[in-house]
Parts: C-alpha cells; sequence; structure tokens
C-alpha cells in the first residue's frame, strides 16, 4: 500500500492546467476533504468524479482496467490511484523556468565533457564557463558546461576558440526539466498527455 501510495498524481488547477506532481496519498487528501475531483481521460472524453462516484466505480475499473492502475487497499474496499485530480479553487499557473543548478548541468550534459566527449562519474566532473569569468563570462544555461578536470585545466581562463578546443554541443536551456523523467503506466500516459505542454509544464513522459 504504502508503493501505492507514493505513485505520482497530475495535480490540476481550477482552470485545466497542470500545476504539479504529487503523490497519490496528498491527492486522496484532497480528494476526501472534497477541495478536488478526479480528472479520467476516457474513449468517450473527460469525465468527472467526486471521491463517493470514483469509489463507487472501483470494482467496475478493476474488472475492466485492473492491471492499468495502482491500487490502494482500505479496511472497506480497493481504490484505484487516479492520474489526474483538479483543484476547485487555485488558478495560479507554475513557474516555467527550470532551475539553473549544477545538478541539472550535469543532467542536462549527461555526465558527458562537453569537450572530450567522454563520461565521466560526479565525482570527476567539474562546471566550466565557456565564455570565462576573467572575461566576463556569466553563470547561465548559455555559457556553463560539464568539463572533466583534464579538459577544463588545458582550457584554463580561455574560450574554446583561444584554446583551440570545440564543443561537442552548443549549451543551451533544455525545453525539460533534465531531472524529471517519469515513467508513467498507460492510464497516466494517456490522461497527463492531455493536459501537458511544454507552454506550461517541463516533464518528459515515458510509458511504462
Amino acid at each position: 500500500m504504502g508503493a501505492a501510495l507514493d505513485e505520482p498524481v497530475l495535480l490540476l488547477n481550477r482552470l485545466y492546467a497542470a500545476v504539479r506532481i504529487v503523490s497519490a496519498r496528498r491527492a486522496f487528501s484532497l480528494l476526501c476533504k472534497q477541495l478536488a475531483e478526479v480528472i479520467a481521460v476516457e474513449e468517450e472524453g473527460m469525465r468527472t468524479y467526486d471521491f463517493a462516484d470514483w469509489c463507487d466505480i472501483a470494482d467496475v475499473r478493476r474488472e475492466l482496467e485492473g492491471d492499468q492502475y495502482r491500487w490502494v487497499q482500505t479496511p472497506r474496499l480497493k481504490l484505484p490511484v487516479p492520474p489526474v485530480v483538479r483543484l476547485f479553487s487555485y488558478d495560479k499557473f507554475p513557474k516555467l523556468e527550470t532551475k539553473l543548478s549544477r545538478r541539472n548541468i550535469f543532467a542536462r550534459d549527461e555526465h558527458r565533457c562537453q569537450y572530450c566527449g567522454q563520461r565521466f562519474r560526479l565525482k570527476d566532473l567539474t562546471i566550466d564557463h565557456v565564455n570565462p569569468r576573467v572575461q566576463g563570462g556569466e553563470n547561465t544555461w548559455e555559457n556553463l558546461v560539464c568539463a572533466c578536470y583534464k579538459c577544463n585545466a588545458k582550457k584554463g581562463g580561455r574560450t574554446p576558440g583561444q584554446a583551440n578546443m570545440m564543443l561537442i554541443r552548443k549549451p543551451q536551456r533544455p525545453k525539460v526539466d533534465p531531472n524529471r523523467k517519469l515513467r508513467v503506466g498507460p492510464v497516466q500516459f494517456r490522461s497527463w498527455k492531455a493536459f501537458l505542454n511544454n507552454a506550461y509544464w517541463n516533464v518528459e513522459l515515458r510509458e511504462s
């Protein structure tokens, strides 16, 4: 039951825009408090369910789609984890920017030195300023790359051109959060795709 309660659920605001991903535990809490409703994308279209209705159709879903859901066992019944829930009284939108951090730069560059092209363990990687700080280089997505210690030392306080070195890929802000790649079940995948796009959410969906 613990694992099922940790299952990711997509949370929408009142205007049906994706806000964040929450745990099934949090989603059920919102449903029980009547602060949200279940949104289900079905073959005949989109349907909404309050918590009571979601409990009422649990047996039918288990019979028809039992292997497509994660299930939470309660003392009285077994409930499918809803793929999407919508808040009734929240209409704020999520921030669009992916945080600039060492962890995200390493993930964007796939732990690969952007000069020699080799993959390294985290402890063997550094962050290099393409345009060096001594020459006015700033801390931006477009000016920071992964570099191994050897290449970073060779480049020193020079630009790649001055050091006669070439970047294997031009650095840029990732469209998708490099650390937010989720593998989800078929029901989640179908339901989430109806509400996610890069205009307001940066998550890469991978179907299990």
